[in-house]
């Protein structure tokens, strides 16, 4: 009977997630609204303390926070299927946009000339810069975190590869033990969760085992497709902060090995956001659009589930030891560093290779700043700003 109840709840939480899959615009900010919604407001699952303990779990974690929020949500209602069910349903729609916009965009590059797929790079600067400039408001408000966000920078733009990202976060967690207040101690809300310790430490050691292996198998073996699929799974592990800073990470992976071209690669940045959804599966358009052999729809179903295997590692590991894991002062102090040094290594993205691929004229440059305001404080939806100024810049390109 259990059994049964189980399996019509992850059914159910599959068409929950797909109708937010479907209709969740605007990032993971703005994805956390939408949940708290849809299962705070409209189906009362959560109170507000167990919902702010969710999102507190996901912020902590490395990985697309909103995904993690949503896998949470899916061990709370119906275990680990239920994690699976959410996942699928969140990430499904805009995964099968970006393959196809992939798979379209040689064949509209010919038809409408490369003004629009330019427009997609510059609004790529505009979104980028939004996130800049929100995140350092909120994770680098003061004098002792902009200055680790600039050593982070600085790390990140003299090793511009994922061990320098790898440096510019162990740098920030150091300096957070050392050198920070530690933060308010959290509520006393409970996250309900049904798996056991152990599930959760033998998930633990899933995710530093393959970080470790993966990259020794596939660079052994040679074949790509383990290249390919290590290169994600690392990215996955290592970014955090969000959608935004996986950007680095990727960039890092697929443009200095040629599998994509820093023009694709800003494009598809671009487009990513014109999706609704999470933003990790820009990881979807890449494994779609390499040049390497497999690509397509299954290097993007390779490079998809690659990118989000680590989240959801992650979060069946630390769910069963939130409790006691968040209370640590030393835990939250190393955070609030980590979370700083976040904000310096979108800034290194934001300079190299965003900016100085996308800006390279006043005309990008104005059109840019144009996209930037009606983000920030326009409120424009972030696909119609998409959709204007690759349109503008198609125009102006003819």
């Amino acid at each position: 009977m259990n059994s049964l109840r189980n399996g019509s709840e992850t059914v159910r939480l599959f068409f929950v997630f797909l109708k937010l899959g479907l209709t969740a615009f605007g990032g993971p900010v703005a994805h956390l609204a939408y949940f708290r919604q849809e299962f705070v407001v409209r189906r009362n699952w959560f109170s507000e303390q167990a919902y702010a303990d969710i999102v507190a779990l996901c912020q902590f974690l490395p990985g697309p926070a909103s995904s993690q929020v949503g896998m949470a949500v899916g061990i709370s209602r119906a275990g680990i299927p239920g994690a699976i069910a959410a996942f699928m349903g969140f990430t499904l729609p805009s995964a099968l946009a970006l393959v196809l916009f992939a798979i379209g965009l040689s064949h509209f590059s010919a038809q409408l000339g490369v003004g629009w797929i330019h427009g997609l790079k510059v609004v790529a600067v505009s979104v980028v810069a939004q996130a800049l400039w929100g995140m350092s408001r909120t994770l680098a408000p003061d004098m002792k975190r902009a200055v680790m966000a600039g050593v982070a920078a600085a790390v990140v733009l003299t090793a511009p590869s994922s061990i320098g990202q790898v440096a510019a976060i162990a740098i920030g967690g150091l300096y957070g033990f050392a050198f920070l207040a530690t933060p308010t101690a959290p509520h006393d809300a409970r996250l309900h969760v049904t798996i056991s310790r152990t599930t959760g430490i033998a998930s633990l050691f899933l995710f530093i085992g393959f970080l470790i292996i993966l990259p020794i198998i596939a660079e052994g073996s040679g074949i790509y497709a383990l290249k390919l699929f290590s290169g994600f799974y690392r990215a996955g592990a290592l970014v955090f902060g969000g959608g935004h800073v996986v950007l680095p990470l990727l960039q890092a992976e697929v443009v200095p090995a040629g599998w994509v071209s820093n023009d694709a690669f800003l494009a598809g940045y671009g487009a990513v956001q014109a999706v609704p959804g999470p933003l990790f599966t820009f990881a979807t358009f890449l494994g779609a659009i390499s040049s390497q052999t497999p690509n397509g729809w299954t290097g993007a179903a390779i490079a998809t589930f690659a990118i989000f295997l680590p989240a959801f590692l992650l979060i069946v590991a630390f769910a069963p030891f939130w409790e006691s894991l968040r209370r640590y002062g030393a835990v939250r102090r190393a955070m609030l560093g980590i979370n700083a040094a976040v904000v310096g290594i979108l800034l290194a993205a934001f300079y190299n290779p965003v900016w100085s691929n996308g800006i390279r004229s006043w005309n990008d440059f104005w059109l840019g700043l144009a996209a930037f305001l009606l983000l920030a404080f326009g409120k424009w939806p972030p696909w119609l700003v998409v959709l204007c100024t690759a349109v503008a810049a198609g125009l102006l390109s003819a």
